[in-house]
């Protein structure tokens, strides 16, 4: 059966600024991103449908009969199983949350804007797991390492260490796949997994603690303090202390500098010596920017850092306050705490914004991208001044 992804457009919304530019099933917790997570455990792949803008790069093929899924819950055996039971014109709910329904294109429209009367609801009585907000990705980060580990290790056999200088705790527990490469590190795999994706490299000196994920053709540079709980996705650079949090892909934390309590999007830069403070200093609860509430929401955290939104760059030496939300495309520079909400295309710091304009997004986003040899599309711009246009009423000097 043809399978869908479906957001729910709520939760979308909770999700930014990470999902002005990707479905939520594109979101990464754990190894993989949610979706891929479902099409490991479906056994095929999946088509996404979420907002009509995002349609042109993420369109999803449909079928005479569709399996509609929630893509902001994590698939499980029992979940799985309760789904492949599903008959047409059924919707399964936990209380007042749909999992799954079998429908067309315009069911899927119903159940997105929360009109399904004609679908027959299945009570699942099980136990789910959601994600409903940015920092409950890396919230629950080491446990979904885990599970994907479990998932994608299972029956193979990992390939050799051979470098005599690299010390290993618990090596069983150490994935490395074909051509990755390990050169005078320490890897403790004694709290958790600790997977090396394809083609990557951690370089002399790197002290990495699990779990911990590193994608395909990423890097961890000399000297970097891993202390798990991380995700690093592919194509990345990472280098200085990490601690719990994730770069979905194709971004660079390369210099010295913490990060803690965080999730970078895409073709992200933090210049040399960037540091993020996730606790306050009065130990209070954290709040956080909110694009659904459009202000302030209480997390209930005491550790948060920063959520920041595809091509999105911080110059040397900046400082991000706890719990600091950057939108896409912001260019942050320059000494000083800057706002703990930079809205989506600022150009600026702590000394005030202007808007970065399109012309120069584009510019900068083609240079990042080129130097991975991947191109900045029409869809791509596109999408970009969607984003540009939504974000407009947040950019408050614009105004005045």
């Amino acid at each position: 059966m043809n399978i869908i992804l479906l957001d729910d457009p709520n939760i979308w919304r909770q999700f930014l600024p990470l999902t002005y530019t990707r479905p939520i099933s594109f979101l990464r917790c754990g190894i993989l991103t949610l979706g891929e997570k479902w099409q490991h455990q479906l056994g095929q792949t999946t088509g996404v449908y979420s907002e009509n803008y995002l349609q042109e790069k993420y369109n999803a093929q449909w079928a005479t009969e569709n399996l509609l899924i929630n893509s902001s819950v994590l698939p499980t055996p029992e979940l799985i199983k309760a789904i492949q039971t599903l008959r047409e014109g059924e919707i399964l709910m936990k209380g007042t949350q749909w999992l799954a329904a079998i429908g067309d294109e315009s069911v899927a429209n119903d159940i997105r804007s929360n009109q399904w009367v004609n679908l027959k609801p299945v009570s699942y009585d099980n136990d789910i797991d959601t994600l409903e907000y940015p920092w409950q990705l890396f919230q629950k980060n080491g446990k979904a390492i885990r599970e994907d580990f479990v998932m994608l290790t299972r029956g193979r056999v990992t390939q050799p260490i051979s470098d005599p200088h690299t010390v290993c705790y618990n090596p069983d527990q150490i994935f490395l796949e074909e051509g990755a490469q390990v050169k005078a590190a320490v890897l403790n795999a004694e709290n958790g997994p600790i997977y090396i994706g394809k083609d990557a490299r951690i370089d002399e000196g790197a002290l990495i603690r699990g779990p911990f994920a590193l994608g395909e053709g990423s890097t961890v540079n000399m000297g970097a303090k891993m202390r798990g709980d991380i995700t690093i996705g592919p194509h990345c650079k990472v280098g200085g202390e990490v601690s719990n949090s994730i770069l979905i892909g194709y971004s660079n934390k390369g210099h010295d500098g913490f990060l803690g309590n965080s999730v970078l999007g895409e073709w992200c830069n933090l210049g040399a010596d960037t540091n993020i403070s996730n606790l306050k200093n009065n130990y209070a609860p954290i709040k956080i920017w909110s694009y659904d509430k459009e202000g302030f929401v209480n997390t209930g955290l005491q550790f948060c850092g920063l959520i920041m939104g595809d091509h999105a760059k911080a110059g040397i030496n900046t400082m991000f306050n706890t719990a600091t939300v950057v939108g896409v495309s912001a260019n942050v520079f320059g000494a000083g705490f800057p706002r703990n909400f930079i809205p989506s295309f600022s150009w600026g710091g702590a000394h005030g914004f202007t808007t970065f304009q399109m012309r120069k997004a584009y510019e900068v986003a083609e240079a990042m991208m080129g130097r991975r040899g991947v191109s900045l599309t029409e869809t791509d711009k596109n999408l970009l001044k969607v984003v540009f246009e939504q974000s407009a009423k947040h950019r408050i000097w614009e105004k005045s």
